[in-house]
């Protein structure tokens, strides 16, 4: 087996596969040996996209399987993990998840301070928020662990972004949200490390995702990213799924409980 096939056999679990850094991730994964479980919210318009991402990894020789569910939702969350645990049983081989990619990019973008009541957040909307993009990475590897699915040699990735710890206009649910993930991946690192498994938060540069889309004054956002870069361009989801494959590695075994930024430099340019 050579060094670009150690996936070969072995699962990757992404969080948000259906668009930006977790379709990267997939089609990434899917190339170096990886079947892909893929969990995704898309309504009938985007699910075309979802279709294409299963055709290409099918073609490069892999197996899939997809659901079309709120990750966020506990009896959700269950059915899934039946669902692979069955197709184990099915094919008579254990399905070994030795990556967890955590991508979920679904919050309230509303200001704190508002005139009033309904321009601003509420606390459904902040719960909403925090749960999904932070607390949902350790309720999914809660029962990863327990179910036997995630063991020795796993990897588990958080996305997190500059906004964990510097504010814009409207982001403050989500900036609160990257910066209880980043906390719950040290913590997680600290508690699986004597199971030989790793925990990272890869915290991407400026890049044009439609979740980025969705952010009040992107357009601004990606001027500034790209006259600040060093390299005066914008992350690309490809620059994160590649250093995404490199840390699946079994040599990125003693590298845990870090953000890491993948931006090209972008972060420590004022």
């Amino acid at each position: 087996m050579s060094d670009m096939q150690w996936g070969e056999g072995d699962w990757a679990l992404i969080l948000g596969a259906s668009s930006g850094f977790g379709e990267a991730a997939a089609l990434e994964l899917a190339g170096l040996g990886f079947n892909i479980i893929g969990v995704h919210l898309d309504r009938k318009s985007t699910l075309p996209n979802a279709e294409r991402i299963v055709t290409h990894i099918r073609e490069l020789g892999r197996d899939v399987l997809f659901f079309n569910a709120n990750a966020a939702d506990p009896e959700k969350r269950g059915d899934i993990l039946q669902a692979v645990r069955q197709r184990g049983e099915e094919s008579g081989k254990s399905v070994n998840v030795r990556v967890l990619l955590h991508s979920l990019a679904f919050g309230t973008l509303k200001p704190y301070i508002a005139e009033s009541v309904a321009e601003g957040i509420n606390k459904a909307q902040m719960d909403m928020t925090v749960d999904v993009m932070a607390n949902s990475l350790v309720y999914w590897t809660q029962d990863l662990v327990r179910g036997k699915f995630l063991g020795p040699g796993g990897r588990i990735f958080s996305m997190t972004s500059a906004g964990g710890a510097r504010v814009w206009k409207a982001y403050g649910a989500v900036s609160a949200a990257k910066s209880a993930l980043e906390s719950h991946t040290r913590q997680l690192a600290l508690e699986l490390a004597p199971l030989g498994i790793t925990v990272n938060s890869l915290m991407a540069g400026v890049t044009d995702t439609p979740a980025l889309r969705k952010i009040p004054g992107s357009d601004e956002m990606i001027t500034m990213a790209q006259r600040k870069n060093p390299s005066n361009r914008l992350t690309t989801t490809q620059d994160v799924a590649d250093a995404l494959g490199l840390l699946c590695h079994p040599k990125a075994h003693w590298i845990t409980g870090n953000v890491i930024c993948v931006d090209g430099g972008e972060f420590i340019v004022d």
